[in-house]
């Protein structure tokens, strides 16, 4: 069956409009987890796509996907998200390491970081995002018995166009204590004012030693790669048109206005890290990832 995902970014759940990608990605992630060549595990990700009715028949494994690799959605694409988590991973066991003992998980979506990464004592973890995410997120973890790797896990049930801010904070939030946030997979579904109201926000709320991951995309025309191999084939293969998804406006430069506003900011392409890490995509023709970066900032102690 292919349920054709509508733009709704309100939408409650994983079953339609932008949480339908929180399962592709999931996907993905059980993809990546049973790769011999693995970059990122997580045991979670393949119990929720099988939890949903939309994704059963999705493949978690390998040896599922009839063309392997060659299959631009479960082979590149998800490789893509591999490596991503991979490297977001990373930046937040860095994060940690340095001291921080607060994260804080923008549109957390199916993201099980709080369950599987090794986070050291003290460390508190929130997850902003929809309440019918993490009602859906929370019943599949809940069936496995799964308990947090965090000190806590705070999920903080609100739309990213409310008060956040407001929610985060009756749920505990600490904005004197130096905080990693990320933001993976966000930003480009949110209408450019919103990017913008989260950037600042995100800076209010960042006392010294914070820092920042979040992804974006650069191009002027999202339009020009609609025959990229893979959208066509996330269109054909699970019904999930992303470029109807994303917001169509011109993006604001995020990474500059964190800049201005004294944080320090580094922008990579994703295939930065695929040199670095000896897997993951390379450039090809009319390619999808091309406007793809990943930035990382951090505001100075004070």
């Amino acid at each position: 069956m292919v349920v054709t995902a509508q733009r709704n970014p309100g939408g409650e759940g994983v079953d339609g409009g932008v949480g339908v990608t929180a399962l592709m990605v999931a996907a993905a992630r059980a993809l990546e987890t049973h790769r011999d060549d693995s970059l990122a595990q997580d045991v979670y990700a393949e119990h929720f796509v099988r939890a949903s009715s939309v994704s059963a028949g999705w493949p978690v494994r390998p040896q599922q996907v009839p063309d392997g690799d060659a299959n631009p959605l479960w082979g590149r694409f998800a490789r893509y998200f591999g490596l991503r988590t991979r490297v977001l991973d990373d930046f937040l066991l860095r994060s940690v390491s340095e001291g921080v003992r607060q994260v804080v998980l923008l549109g957390a979506g199916l993201d099980s970081r709080a369950f599987r990464l090794d986070w050291p004592a003290g460390c508190v973890v929130f997850e902003v995002e929809r309440e019918g995410v993490l009602a859906f997120k929370h019943a599949v973890l809940s069936a496995l018995s799964a308990t947090p790797t965090a000190a806590a896990r705070v999920p903080v049930p609100v739309d990213l166009r409310a008060d956040w801010a407001g929610a985060l904070t009756d749920a505990g939030f600490d904005a004197t204590r130096p905080t990693a946030w990320l933001a993976e997979g966000l930003l480009f579904y949110l209408p450019r004012a919103v990017e913008t109201r989260l950037i600042g926000t995100v800076d209010r709320l960042s006392t010294g030693g914070s820092a920042l991951a979040f992804e974006v995309k650069i191009e002027k025309d999202l339009r020009e790669y609609r025959d990229s191999p893979l959208y066509t084939s996330t269109r054909e293969q699970i019904g999930i048109d992303l470029l109807h998804l994303f917001d169509g406006e011109p993006r604001p430069d995020s990474a500059g206005d964190l800049v201005d506003r004294g944080w320090s900011a580094s922008v990579h392409t994703p295939f930065d890290f695929t040199h670095r890490h000896g897997r993951g995509p390379l450039p090809e023709g009319n390619d999808a990832l091309e406007g793809n970066r990943w930035v990382f900032a951090d505001k100075p102690p004070g």
